[in-house]
């Protein structure tokens, strides 16, 4: 992981350099790769750097008219990532924290909340002057949707991480043609989808060695 995180470092500086991007929209972008690596661990801290990092993140998104994105970075993303630092370090377990899981009519909750939300998203985002709608609303709440399950310790939330990770790719992969300076959020969308990868295999060890000390 530290050598993948090391390549991608060069590589984001590289396609930076090559598309001209500017240095300060990168800089979210090499402190993420810390957050990954943490992620990739299940590391409670994670959500704390995360947390202080969104709004880094919410600035760039403005410049790329990514309104949807940008509200959910500063006003959602930020706020619910401290919060869920503060939860999961009130029931630590070793650098993590104790999880769990949905049950039937929460995940049936939350499905149908998801399709209202990306209904609505779908009609009021265009009013925003808002580019790219329905990738810009998928990631937007699917970012919401993990950072409410994160916080409150469900184990699926490496699930709809990775949903958005996927999401991610295909947003900036489209936005290439008019804005190729977006490489670098590429390459590290690329590096973050392994990292995501790697936590939910993690989370799912970790959730049954708790289930299992717990148990006996």
């Amino acid at each position: 992981m530290y050598v993948f995180m090391v390549v991608t470092a060069i590589l984001i500086t590289v396609t930076g350099v090559i598309y001209k991007q500017s240095f300060l929209r990168m800089l979210p972008l090499y402190i993420s790769l810390s957050v990954g690596l943490f992620q990739s661990r299940v590391n409670r801290f994670s959500t704390l750097i995360g947390g202080c990092n969104s709004v880094l993140y919410a600035i760039v998104y403005f410049y790329y008219h990514l309104y949807g994105s940008a509200l959910y970075a500063l006003l959602v993303s930020c706020p619910i990532q401290i919060l869920t630092f503060v939860r999961w370090n009130k029931n630590k377990w070793e650098q993590s924290t104790v999880l769990r899981r949905m049950t039937v009519k929460q995940r049936l909750a939350v499905t149908a909340g998801f399709g209202i939300a990306l209904v609505v998203l779908w009609f009021v985002l265009p009013l925003l002057g808002s580019e790219y709608v329905f990738l810009d609303s998928a990631s937007s709440l699917l970012g919401i949707l993990t950072s409410f399950l994160t916080m409150f310790a469900f184990v699926e939330y490496t699930v709809f991480m990775l949903a958005g990770c996927v999401v991610s790719i295909v947003l900036h992969v489209t936005m290439l043609h008019s804005s190729p300076d977006i490489m670098p959020h590429l390459v590290y969308s690329v590096y973050s989808l392994v990292c995501v990868f790697l936590s939910c295999l993690r989370a799912r060890k970790l959730y049954a060695d708790q289930q299992n000390r717990i148990g006996a």
